[in-house]
């Protein structure tokens, strides 16, 4: 059973007053009609997507998302008779871009599916293209992390960014605190790295003129500050003991009190807090609060590390080096890239920006090459045995990857089969890390 054009009209009609872009599809992945957002923020004509699939207009797929390696809305849907939820990346006339996407069957007086209502909403948060600041990625590690965040940003829980250092833990707090209710507000970063506990105190709550030798007047703490934002304590495993049951009142009870003051204050903040640390190691070991971690790690995400998203090197390294490059236009060859994305990065995001810094100063205004990368990343790999490979249902990373099409004599068909992934994923991922097999 179909859904009446009639039908079809009238839920346009009503569609119409939504201010995101949303469409109506069939249950064979009909683009049915669309609202006016859809064209607007899409840019696209009727006549353009009107009777195709949508797997084609947003992905430019031949086949169904979950047949080219991605979670399928309306597969899950179509089970579940539930709405579903998934962050995509689909292609617009600005080029690829993050979209969260919530799709919702309409169920017929016979229990059957008639159609699907999909709501897409741009995530603006990060990129999918090279930019020169804010988040960068598209791999699927990434996605995950994305797409967590934007499930919490909507709300006012307590979230726990967990993840080795030159992850990002501050960007991700800053498009945290973008796509929440509070972007009108301030983001105060609070560094708990070295802070001894007068400081920390002084800092975070304020004090009053004359609360302690050489305060000449009142100042106002972090917490105040915050009002109405986001407090983001970042390295919270560096606070000391002794402050964390301070810290832990200011969460419960939403007040605080300035150093040397008696009135209390009320806070109105939401709560980031990140760590590289173990801090359920910590928690056992009596050197960070039980109650403080469970009171902070309401929604706990962990941040991938650069060697688990190395498909994203190369639009990082297209991101990166504009930032670095102080007006110049450097390049990179390929043979140099290859090297990048088969090393490992113990120091992430972080080590990678310092690599393209001292490359481009080795290069000058030449094109970075591999004599301008250093020792550690030219040395050889640990070998990735093809046999190794292609387990079905295994993510691999890049280096497995590249490791795999390099061994590999066969067509991509093939190699796809052999890897057990779709011919378009496997062409997309090595598109992805500027590889034209």
């Amino acid at each position: 059973m179909t859904l009446p054009t009639s039908s079809v009209q009238s839920l346009i009609s009503y569609l119409e007053h939504e201010h995101d872009p949303m469409i109506v599809l069939d249950p064979d992945y009909n683009i049915l009609a669309a609202n006016g957002a859809y064209q607007r923020q899409f840019g696209v004509g009727t006549e353009t997507y009107v009777g195709q699939k949508c797997y084609r207009v947003s992905h430019h797929y031949d086949r169904p998302c979950d047949l080219s390696g991605e979670h399928c809305p309306m597969k899950q849907a179509r089970e579940t008779r539930a709405p579903d939820r998934v962050l995509h990346i689909h292609h617009t006339p600005r080029g690829p871009e993050h979209v969260d996407v919530e799709l919702r069957p309409i169920i017929g007086a016979d229990g059957t599916v008639m159609a699907y209502v999909e709501r897409l909403t741009r995530v603006t948060a990060a990129s999918a293209q090279p930019r020169d600041h804010g988040l960068v990625g598209r791999s699927d590690a990434f996605n995950d992390v994305l797409s967590a965040l934007m499930k919490a940003a909507s709300s006012q829980i307590p979230v726990l960014l967990q993840g080795e250092s030159g992850t990002g833990k501050e960007l991700f707090a800053h498009a945290l605190h973008k796509a929440s209710p509070r972007a009108r507000g301030p983001l105060v970063v609070v560094d708990c790295t070295g802070l001894s506990e007068s400081l920390f105190e002084s800092e975070l709550f304020g004090h009053e003129r004359g609360a302690f030798t050489g305060a000449t007047q009142r100042k106002i703490g972090l917490v105040e500050a915050a009002h109405g934002g986001t407090l983001f304590l970042d390295e919270i495993g560096d606070v000391p003991l002794n402050m964390q049951v301070k810290l832990l009142r200011l969460i419960e009870s939403a007040t605080f009190r300035r150093v040397g003051a008696v009135d209390t204050q009320r806070a109105d903040f939401r709560l980031v807090a990140a760590t590289h640390k173990p801090l359920l190691d910590m928690v056992a070991e009596r050197s960070f609060r039980q109650d403080l971690y469970y009171r902070i790690s309401a929604y706990p995400i962990h941040l991938p590390a650069l060697r688990h998203r190395a498909d994203d090197i190369p639009l990082l390294v297209d991101s990166l080096l504009p930032r670095v490059a102080e007006g110049r236009r450097p390049s990179i060859d390929a043979k140099a890239m290859a090297k990048l994305c088969q090393y490992r990065f113990p120091g992430n995001v972080r080590e990678l920006r310092n690599i393209l810094e001292r490359a481009m100063l080795l290069a000058g205004e030449c094109q970075i090459g591999l004599p301008h990368l250093p020792p550690e990343v030219l040395r050889p790999s640990e070998p990735q045995p093809i046999a190794a490979a292609p387990r079905r249902g295994r993510y691999l990373k890049a280096d497995e990857l590249l490791s795999a099409v390099s061994d590999f004599s066969g067509t991509r068909a093939e190699l796809a089969a052999a890897l057990g992934m779709s011919e378009r994923t496997l062409y997309r991922r090595l598109k992805s890390l500027g590889v034209d097999r």
